[in-house]
């Protein structure tokens, strides 16, 4: 008889109207993985995005489909040949496959080992389900960006979940950040050591008030701002995205996350040495899933929307 789990799941594309919580089989491990028992799941724009049909184009899709990349739990089984991890470790992951189907709105989820990293015990199993995702956009983002210490980056949505801990990685590093965000979120940005703005019109001049030579770098993290970040860049500065392929026209670059042990291991690190944080918006359990769904949708969160899948 076949083992099964409870999951959130959908059979077509649309909104959380869509969702449902079911039993499905309990995913087999293969050579190099291991099987994690879910403790927390978290949600990000791109699950409601992919659960519109949005990513078609790009990754293949098998229906049914759990919902859900990021994932904090406790390994269940390891598969053969992989001596890095073993039953009972606390580890989280961006559980992103090459395909759209086994997400981590589940109580149990497979994934490589080379994407898995030992969660650190001074973070809550909310605050570790939070971090592989945006954590990994932020790095990349900066990454890609090259800007030094001492120099200026202009950050879009600064208070969302990639924001704010892009902010923080980027001020770990010395460098000043300009935040974008509602002036109901600027004492956070100031707490998190950037200098808030509001977006929206006038943007380009409330920035050239702060930064008059122009930002050495603009990290695009919602998308419809193409006009005002160039505006505001200096002469070499760059400008990245990871909601807007157009900028690739202008000499921007368009990022795109992708699991990385590595990664986490540096986003865990400075977790542990107090440089990180990571902002719980609010915590839902797993029946509530589509409840989740609209309220990242609504776009006014203050850092993550956790999963509760068990304790």
């Amino acid at each position: 008889m076949t083992e099964t789990m409870r999951a959130v799941t959908y059979d077509r594309f649309g909104g959380p109207e869509v969702l449902r919580l079911t039993d499905v089989p309990v995913p087999v491990v293969g050579p190099g993985e291991v099987r994690i028992r879910v403790r927390r799941a978290a949600v990000n724009p791109v699950d409601w995005k992919v659960m519109a049909g949005g990513l078609t184009g790009l990754m293949p899709h098998v229906f049914p489909i759990v919902p859900g990349w990021d994932v904090a739990g406790v390994v269940e089984a390891v598969g053969p040949d992989t001596p890095e991890l073993a039953e009972g470790d606390e580890v989280l992951a961006y559980a992103r496959k090459d395909w759209v189907q086994a997400g981590t709105f589940a109580e149990q989820v497979t994934f490589s080992v080379r994407g898995v990293a030992r969660k650190p015990a001074s973070l809550s199993w909310d605050e570790a389900a939070g971090l592989p995702l945006a954590g990994g956009t932020a790095l990349r983002v900066l990454d890609a960006l090259g800007v030094a210490a001492g120099r200026t980056v202009l950050v879009h949505a600064a208070a969302g979940g990639v924001g704010a801990l892009a902010t923080q990685i980027a001020v770990a590093r010395g460098v000043r950040v300009i935040g974008t965000a509602s002036e109901t979120n600027h004492d956070f940005l100031r707490g998190l050591g950037a200098e808030p703005v509001v977006y929206g019109d006038g943007l380009a001049d409330r920035v050239q008030a702060l930064a008059p030579e122009g930002v050495d770098g603009v990290a695009d993290l919602v998308g419809g701002v193409r006009e005002p970040s160039l505006d505001v860049l200096a002469d070499g500065g760059r400008l990245v995205s990871v909601a807007d392929p157009g900028v690739q026209e202008h000499g921007g670059r368009w990022v795109w996350v992708r699991p990385d042990r590595e990664q986490l291991a540096q986003l865990t690190a400075l977790t542990e040495a107090g440089r990180l944080r990571v902002p719980v918006a609010e915590v839902v359990d797993l029946a509530e899933a589509a409840r989740a769904m609209e309220l990242s949708q609504q776009g006014h969160t203050r850092g993550k929307i956790v999963i509760r899948v068990s304790d």
